[in-house]
């Protein structure tokens, strides 16, 4: 009786100590299928996981997030949906992009409308601390700039680790040419500070005087 007694709760106890493996098993796999599905953009499938109760926050081994994978490959439809199950658009991954980030600094207008409707955060900042906004004026995307700086409360003067505001940098990294003249007029119409100087103590109107950008002091100096 107590050798049967022993061999119960031994198959009791190695029942236990399986399924915990097991269990690790299948949401590593979990895990892998949702992360192969967005990476092969397929809608129906993805939804299907989430459904099922597949994590919508779901990281790979660099800790992007599905809805950031979808935003670096401009899978709009594939964002959609993940904002619809509720993806979080702040989420960083180990370089400090996020969703919302990410959408600003390469013009995705549309995304950034939506991630700014889905609770995008300000105080949130990439690895070189600066805002969405910022990229997006150095790489001249004019109507992402615009939603951005008539979204409330978006701070257009926040200054990144470089010592550059969005207009210094739309200055010193853009070329001069009429994009980049509409943004540094973009800018200047809501609310950027010209004085704002970088660490060496030039304002954005010397460097454009420095670099020959003629309109753009026009701009500075009306």
């Amino acid at each position: 009786m107590k050798v049967l007694l022993f061999l119960l709760a031994f198959g009791c106890m190695s029942a236990c100590e399986i399924k915990p493996g097991n269990s690790s098993k299948e949401n590593r796999m979990q895990k892998k299928n949702i992360i192969d599905l967005v990476k092969k953009n397929d809608i129906a499938a993805v939804k299907s996981a989430l459904d099922h109760g597949a994590d919508v926050n779901t990281r790979d081994k660099n800790g992007r997030s599905l809805l950031l994978m979808a935003t670096l490959e401009k899978q709009t439809e594939m964002v959609k949906l993940l904002v619809a199950y509720q993806a979080d658009v702040n989420l960083q991954d180990n370089q400090l992009d996020s969703p919302f980030l990410y959408a600003g600094a390469s013009g995705q207008t549309e995304l950034v409308r939506l991630f700014l409707e889905n609770g995008a955060r300000f105080d949130l900042f990439n690895r070189y601390n600066g805002t969405a906004l910022i990229p997006a004026c150095e790489r001249g995307h004019v109507e992402t700039v615009k939603v951005l700086v008539k979204t409330k409360e978006f701070p257009v003067n926040h200054v990144n680790r470089l010592g550059w505001t969005a207009l210094m940098e739309a200055v010193i990294l853009g070329d001069g040419t009429l994009k980049y003249q509409e943004v540094v007029q973009i800018l200047k119409d809501n609310g950027a500070d010209i004085s704002i100087p970088d660490h060496s103590g030039k304002t954005p109107l010397q460097h454009a005087e420095s670099l020959g950008f003629t309109e753009i002091v026009q701009i500075l100096r009306s």
